[in-house]
């Protein structure tokens, strides 16, 4: 059974930090890629971050230069570092896992920017 656990969400004020983690069990997880996604109320799920099995990171635009994405594959967890937050950053996070057309996702973890 494939599980994709996320953690550390929260409050935190504009131009505060945060760092999401998401577990995966259930698959060989080096050899997957992993996505962060998030939706905010209202507009499309959007992809964040990505992170290859090799290791080839892409990012959203919107989060460039403030947000990065890392993978532990000893612990089976990718990270998302968030700095610089803003109000517009305010979403659900879930993380996603894809290879070779198989993806599972998580529930998701609720980030609120705000002050």
């Amino acid at each position: 059974q494939v599980q994709l656990v996320e953690s550390g969400g929260g409050l935190v004020q504009p131009g505060g930090s945060l760092r999401l983690s998401c577990t995966a069990s259930g698959i060989s997880f080096s050899t997957f890629a992993m996505s962060w996604y998030r939706q905010a109320p209202g507009n499309e799920r959007e992809l964040v971050a990505r992170i290859t099995s090799g290791g080839t990171e892409n990012y959203a635009y919107f989060v460039k230069g403030r947000f990065a994405i890392v993978r532990d594959n000893a612990k089976n967890t990718v990270y998302l570092h968030m700095n610089s937050l803003k109000p517009e950053d305010t979403a659900v996070y879930d993380c996603s896992a894809d290879r070779g057309g198989y993806a599972f996702s998580g529930q998701g973890t609720q980030v609120t920017v705000s002050s």
